[in-house]
């Protein structure tokens, strides 16, 4: 399955997986959670999701390198500071994130296997092969970066 290796963009990924998500919500058994914390939970789960991923889109800007996940080859600089020196992919885990607050809004046990189905795809078809394109680009210094820092969290 190497050609779907860097075929789907991450956040048309991430629309496909809300869009399945929501007829999961109508057969899933519902999650306990009242009205105004689920939206709470829902909304600080949203909003980390956001800060996360532009902290990694910011940080990419300053190193001026691509922001592309499609073209992983078009990266200039290896990015280990500031949000990178603590996941090696924020724009996926802000993703993860919001996709968890889409799942407590919908309310729905089975919407929870949504982010899930997506850290497993996003780490088989866009995070391995990106990974093996850093190492291959950036050698030694990129497998230091790779020990050092956690691929998730």
């Amino acid at each position: 399955m190497r050609w779907l290796e860097h075929r789907i963009p991450p956040p048309i990924v991430v629309v496909i997986v809300a869009a399945a998500m929501w007829p999961l919500a109508r057969f899933a058994p519902a999650v306990p959670l009242d009205d105004p914390w689920r939206w709470v939970l829902a909304a600080v789960l949203a909003l980390c999701g956001l800060l996360v991923a532009r902290a990694g889109v910011a940080a990419f800007a300053r190193h001026k390198t691509t922001i592309n996940p499609v073209n992983i080859d078009a990266a200039s600089s290896l990015v280990t500071s500031g949000i990178f020196a603590r996941t090696r992919n924020p724009m996926y885990l802000g993703m993860t994130l919001l996709l968890l607050g889409w799942a407590v809004v919908l309310a729905g046990a089975w919407t929870f296997l949504g982010p899930v189905a997506f850290v497993l795809f996003i780490t088989r078809f866009q995070i391995m092969p990106e990974e093996r394109v850093m190492t291959a680009k950036f050698g030694a210094a990129y497998e230091t970066y790779r020990r050092e820092v956690r691929r998730w969290i």
